[in-house]
């Protein structure tokens, strides 16, 4: 199975990438023949931006691109197309164990100096296969102002076989100076239809909790594959939509809002347990400390700054898991929204059918936008590190009041 059929709906894309694909391949069958050609003016280039709204399947484009590059069928000689999936290239670059593809993604909210710094030397190094050295980049949005000056230098002046490939929700998330230097390539919210078919395919979820799934999600890949896989996910995503039913006294809003953030902070705390517990053993260890024995003198700074580092990641996690339902919420709005038109739509969440048309025909077209825009500054209050209870209490409130 080709490498670009985990890319869900983006064909203008992938055209572009394989070509991109059988460029590279060629520049590196002539330079091991001894004829060198030169990239400029191909559809290959050292360094690219993935863009596209959440869930649009960036970082798998990247990495199939990844893979598509390391290909080394056979087949290539008799005129096959890079990006094969089966060979060894191919098989190693997807599942993140080739010495050659450096996929890197975070935790945390940002992407520090030292981290770029690392990856700018590694970046540096030769090939150990012989074709090329990539990095993927997932969260480029995510660099500090410094961390992205000093991207900027290794990507304005890339060692002859390194592709940078960096993802990112648009262009204005990454430095002008960075972007200048990359080709863009625009990726769109795969269809619905797409979505489903891909859940069926490749996660042999059953066509109607598939086309379900897609539907809720609105073509988010990820989010999709979660709802239709995982049961406290869809068991959460019900509760946020019980969230419009419980706001109608301020009591009632106040509670809501206060379970809102509680689940998103067990979320957190359950998702980080085994992580934090894993990491701790693992750095005792390597210190000297291990099976109950104290740590060494002057390791502590080193303990210390991989619990400050797990309790930035729990903030990240609970900010995802809040921003998670706040999107749920919006969409229960939008179908809301919908029904005061008059669109005969199908609804995000058909199960929520009832509660939207009892809303929709209980208030007004503006109460709903300022019900959505009540969401959205809530969303950007947590971007902005308010306390969570707080924005998420002022939400609740707004949705009240309509």
């Amino acid at each position: 199975m080709p490498v670009w059929d985990d890319v869900v709906g983006q064909a203008r894309a992938v055209e572009q990438l394989a070509a991109a694909a059988r460029d590279a391949d060629a520049y590196v069958t002539a330079e091991a023949t001894g004829e060198p050609v030169a990239l400029s003016g191909s559809a290959m280039t050292h360094a690219w931006l993935f863009t596209g709204p959440p869930g649009c399947g960036r970082s798998t484009a990247a990495r199939a691109f990844a893979a598509a590059l390391q290909c080394v069928s056979p087949d290539r000689a008799l005129g096959g197309q890079p990006g094969c999936g089966f060979c060894d290239g191919c098989h190693t670059s997807l599942v993140g164990t080739h010495a050659d593809v450096e996929v890197v993604r975070t935790d945390l909210l940002t992407i520090g100096v030292k981290e770029t710094r690392d990856l700018v030397r590694r970046a540096q190094m030769s090939p150990a296969g012989g074709r090329w050295q990539v990095i993927v980049l997932e969260d480029a949005d995510r660099l500090t102002e410094g961390a992205g000056n000093v991207l900027l230098k290794a990507v304005e002046e890339p060692a002859s076989r390194t592709v940078w490939l960096l993802c990112a929700p648009s262009t204005e998330d990454v430095l002008p100076t960075i972007r200048s230097r990359c080709r863009t390539l625009s990726l769109r919210t795969p269809p619905v239809d797409a979505v489903a078919d891909m859940l069926v395919r490749r996660d042999g979820v059953e066509p109607g909790p598939a086309a379900a799934a897609a539907r809720a999600t609105q073509g988010h890949i990820g989010r999709a594959r979660r709802l239709a896989t995982d049961e406290r996910a869809r068991a959460r995503r019900a509760a946020v939509l019980r969230l419009p039913q419980r706001v109608a006294d301020i009591g009632g809003a106040l509670k809501a809002a206060q379970e809102l953030v509680d689940a998103a902070a067990e979320d957190a705390k359950q998702a980080a347990e085994e992580i934090d517990a894993k990491e701790t053993e693992e750095l005792r260890t390597a210190l000297g400390a291990s099976e109950g024995k104290r740590l060494p003198r002057g390791t502590a700074g080193a303990m210390k700054e991989l619990e400050d580092r797990q309790k930035r990641r729990a903030t990240r996690t609970q900010r995802d898991s809040l921003d998670l339902a706040l999107t749920d919420l919006t969409g229960f709005y939008r179908d809301v929204l919908a029904r005061q038109f008059g669109s005969t739509a199908a609804l995000a969440d058909e199960e929520a059918g009832d509660a939207v048309t009892q809303l929709a025909a209980s208030s007004r077209p503006e109460q709903t936008l300022r019900r959505i825009e009540a969401i959205l500054e809530c969303r950007t209050a947590l971007d902005r590190n308010v306390a969570p209870l707080l924005a998420v209490e002022a939400m609740a409130m707004s949705l009240r009041a309509g």
